[in-house]
């Protein structure tokens, strides 16, 4: 009943405001995006600038008027506004304009609902859709208002609304119940990944940097990727091997945008955290995007948001291809250690590099080299079998074990400290320094 949507195709008047703070501004460029991205068909997109929003209708009455007459002559069926809307002001806007008015909060709620396709994101998006519709539910039913009175106006109105308000709560309450048991099943995964010393890696990035395109790239995947914004809603996990590295999982997550609304933060929790519990960021980034660096802040805070500010953040610069005479490239700060990958995930160029730096930025607990094993320490020798950690053994003039071993450092020292010896005593060869 609440989320029936038209298929596509409304005639759309956009509006934009100019003049706010410069931290609340919105890109009327992106706004276009998100508007073709929901399905609409713009009939125009019009400027407005006011430097002090009013509280009846954010922009003046003056211009409402305008856009009345606008809205008239060419039979629009939608305006949307490129700003947050108060309740009140949706209601007021729809009376002078007589026909649907959304918000920015609301467009790219219905982009999410469109591009849904598991169960669980559905579910998200729906505790989107009931939080945000929550303070606008009085709109459905002023047709019952006592407070008009008159024939045909009397009666259960305030009934009614509460019903319909108690009935939301119970939705909301059975939602949220459901995604906390999807909440607990991939913590219950991450612990199996953790104990089977698998390190996990998320892709993050603004919408339409081309995370999607890289994880297809980088895992022969065939998941959905398309040049429009939100086309990733629900989190794809495939696993990778990495060359000195072994298996890792990799994540291809939502993209974030500019003042996501708190309320899909919210109810994204599930999924983001799927990005918060990893091992490794993947921050891809739109090197021919002119406004980067202000993505990249929106990211940044976005990260924040949901706890993952503190982890290692590896850049990688994609759609090399759209630029000229840079090359493939791997830049490291004064450590050495990887910094920022460029690479172009359309046609291939540089994903060795991105696999290479991802394997030096978790090799760093990671033992890869050659331990070689007298016959006393039989025991030992089965113990690294046992584990799965050999990749491959021979033997020299002796009859000491080489063994190629792949493990994490911390299990290293603790098999071998156990006999009362010290690692570096049996190593014969170290990888990765």
């Amino acid at each position: 009943m609440f989320f029936e949507r038209h298929g596509g195709g409304e005639r759309a008047l956009l509006v934009h405001l100019e003049g706010q703070n410069p931290e609340a501004r919105e890109d009327p460029q992106e706004f276009q995006e998100l508007a073709l991205s929901a399905g609409a068909d713009i009939v125009q997109l019009s400027t407005v600038t006011r430097h002090q929003p009013t509280a009846k209708f954010l922009i003046g009455s003056g211009k409402v008027e305008e856009l009345r007459d606008l809205v008239k002559a060419e039979h629009v069926d939608l305006v949307i506004f490129n700003h947050t809307l108060t309740p009140s002001q949706e209601r007021n806007l729809e009376r002078v304009f007589e026909c649907r008015v959304l918000d920015r909060t609301g467009l790219i709620l219905d982009i999410f609902a469109q591009r849904a396709r598991t169960h669980e994101g559905k579910l998200q998006v729906e505790l989107a859709q009931l939080e945000h519709m929550s303070t606008r539910l009085v709109r459905g039913w002023t047709h019952l208002e006592r407070q008009k009175g008159g024939i045909g106006m009397r009666g259960p109105g305030e009934t009614q609304l509460e019903t319909d308000r108690r009935l939301l709560r119970v939705r909301l309450r059975q939602i949220k119940s459901r995604l906390e048991k999807v909440r607990s099943q991939r913590e219950q995964a991450r612990r199996g990944r953790r104990r089977a010393d698998i390190p996990s890696v998320s892709l993050v990035g603004y919408t339409n940097a081309g995370k999607s395109t890289l994880f297809n790239a980088l895992t022969s995947s065939d998941v959905y990727a398309a040049d429009q914004l939100f086309a990733t809603l629900d989190p794809t996990l495939r696993r990778l091997e990495l060359k000195d590295l072994g298996p890792i999982v990799l994540a291809d997550t939502v993209g974030f945008i500019r003042h996501l609304p708190h309320k899909l933060v919210e109810a994204f929790r599930a999924t983001l955290e799927e990005s918060s519990n990893s091992d490794l960021l993947l921050h891809v980034i739109d090197a021919h995007e002119p406004e980067r660096m202000e993505q990249i802040e929106q990211v940044l805070e976005v990260l924040g948001e949901i706890g993952a500010e503190g982890l290692p953040i590896l850049e990688v610069y994609n759609k090399l291809d759209l630029l000229e005479e840079v090359e493939p490239q791997i830049q490291r700060n004064a450590d050495g250690k990887p910094e920022r990958v460029w690479v172009s995930a359309r046609d291939g160029r540089g994903l060795e590099l991105v696999g290479q730096a991802i394997a030096e930025l978790l090799g760093d607990d990671l033992f890869v080299g050659t331990l070689r094993l007298g016959q006393q320490f039989a025991r030992l020798r089965a113990q690294f079998f046992s584990m799965g950690a050999v990749q491959s053994e021979a033997h020299d003039e002796d009859g000491s074990s080489l063994l190629s071993v792949r493990l994490p450092w911390v299990e290293l020292n603790r098999l071998v400290t156990r006999d009362g010896h010290e690692p570096q005593a049996f190593v014969a060869q170290h990888t990765l320094q």
